[in-house]
């Protein structure tokens, strides 16, 4: 037993007691959000909880980020909550076979590195958000079944308890780390509620979760090239949602743990976990970054602790239910807020009047749009706000030195990146009417980097041809040749003999 782990863990000291403890407290705070998030998309809470099982299972055997744990989440049960009111729950079991299918394909094809795109204002923005979504899901349990709040005496008792978590959370590390902060505030607050007789909010009151085990079935929908085409949008996006949200969390953990977990691997374990979720009656999910630091906070760095998680998760279903159900919700609640409170990047408002403003406003942009829209939309803005600054700001630095040597020869030599924001300046550059017979344009600080860069290229070198002048262009890189070759651009190159040619190089 003891080598299988190790192989799990890829050989790595494993601190048994840690991660059993840090596995226990993360099972006991997955059955309300799984619960949660399942009744968000309209589902049984069995089908959130048996999500939370098989992906938190397979994310932690073959995943590419020991103690990250991954189970049903709001993010996907946002986007398939029309799908499941307008088809029932068999068409999310195959929308999200259909999603890990995409999901395995982008770990195989190795797209987990488009990540590297992902600038760290908008991870911030993402952060924070994030945050601020798993606080405002708390507040529900300061409400009672109608939608208003608390008032009295269940209203004290529940800000007690909650403090009292809270309390613990932050203390309990500073006096030992024997036992997890989590797990110790559960017992505590359970201890409480069970021997004063306090009458507070339970698990149970939210939902059953009692149930059996998950045996594979195949989703009952027809098929047909239309049953294909109304699960076809819903499995992209889940896919997209999953991936963004899994491997930014991936990367949060990396840098918590300063360590590199692999973002293709863990691309292909999410996949074939959502295909078995779907498989075995679960609403499919990704990575949990509220669960995964509650994992990682308690001590835990390897796989053990999310095997322990997801299945002690099945053992309170089929045989723990109506104690689990006993539970006070208080107790999760301040997990959870403490847990928000942890994940908000605090640096990131010190730093405020020290970052450029655009990175202010990329990270102020994804930190509204993940708590008010959508997690994925939020991601892609930023992504795309944080490039067209980026292109904008090189487009302003692309310069020409200018000279005419001892034969009468003017050199322009470019200085910056030549594509498609740049291609005006470029042009601006250049006096055709007033240069000499012969021109140099040397490119050994700069490079060709796209189509618009090509045609640019080209077009200068008609302009000195309809006025009887010739163009030569020096160090061009290999690159460069390469994608004017390709581009079948008609530019005659001319590449000046010189020693220094491969100064710029692939």
């Amino acid at each position: 037993m003891e080598k299988i782990i190790n192989l799990f863990d890829f050989s790595q000291k494993v601190d048994y007691k840690t991660e059993v403890l840090s596995g226990l407290t993360v099972a006991l705070a997955l059955i309300p959000e799984a619960v949660a998030f399942a009744i968000i998309a309209g589902l049984s809470p069995l089908i959130g909880l048996y999500a939370a099982f098989v992906m938190g299972l397979v994310t932690s055997i073959i995943g590419g980020r020991p103690g990250m744990i991954s189970g049903a989440t709001g993010a996907v049960a946002v986007v398939i909550v029309s799908l499941a009111a307008s088809h029932g729950p068999e068409y999310i079991f195959a929308c999200v076979i259909l999603a890990g299918m995409f999901q395995v394909a982008a770990g195989l094809f190795r797209l987990g590195k488009l990540m590297r795109l992902v600038p760290h204002p908008v991870v911030f923005g993402f952060v924070n958000g994030l945050a601020i979504v798993i606080f405002m899901a708390q507040l529900v349990q300061f409400k009672d079944g109608n939608g208003n709040w608390l008032q009295g005496a269940p209203m004290y008792t529940m800000l007690a308890l909650v403090g009292l978590v809270m309390l613990i959370m932050w203390g309990l590390p500073k006096l030992t780390k024997a036992v997890p902060s989590g797990l110790a505030s559960i017992i505590v607050v359970v201890a409480i509620v069970y021997f004063f007789n306090i009458d507070t909010k339970t698990v149970g009151d939210i939902a059953s979760i009692k149930g059996g085990f998950p045996w594979p079935s195949i989703p009952e929908i027809p098929f047909t090239w239309e049953a294909f085409k109304i699960i076809l949008p819903y499995s992209l996006i889940v896919a997209g949602v999953g991936l963004i949200e899994s491997l930014l969390t991936l990367n949060i953990i990396d840098e918590i743990t300063e360590t590199r977990g692999s973002g293709n691997r863990e691309a292909v374990a999410q996949g074939t976990a959502n295909i078995l979720s779907g498989f075995t009656g679960g609403m499919g999910g990704c990575a949990m970054i509220g669960q995964s630091l509650i994992n990682i906070s308690s001590g835990a760095r390897a796989r053990l602790s999310g095997i322990v998680a997801s299945v002690m998760l099945l053992v309170f279903i089929m045989f723990g239910a109506e104690y689990i159900e006993q539970m006070p919700m208080a107790a999760l609640t301040g997990i959870m807020i403490m847990v928000a409170i942890g994940t908000f990047e605090w640096a990131s408002l010190r730093t405020f009047n020290k970052m450029p403003g655009w990175d202010i406003f990329v990270l102020v942009l994804v930190t509204l749009l993940t708590v008010f829209l959508d997690l994925a939309l939020a991601v892609l803005a930023g992504v795309i706000v944080a490039a067209l600054v980026f292109a904008y700001q090189n487009a302003k630095r692309i310069r020409a030195r200018k000279r005419v040597d001892e034969d009468g020869v003017k050199h322009y030599e470019i200085y910056g990146p030549l594509f498609f924001g740049s291609v005006t300046v470029f042009n601006e550059k250049f006096d055709v009417l007033n240069d000499p017979k012969e021109v140099v344009i040397d490119f050994e600080e700069s490079r060709i980097v796209d189509m618009s860069a090509i045609e640019a290229v080209n077009k200068i070198t008609e302009r000195y041809a309809k006025v009887g002048k010739k163009v030569h262009l020096k160090h061009l890189s290999k690159d460069c040749r390469r994608l004017l070759d390709k581009a079948d651009a008609i530019i005659e190159v001319n590449v000046l003999e010189d020693p220094r040619y491969k100064v710029v190089v692939d």
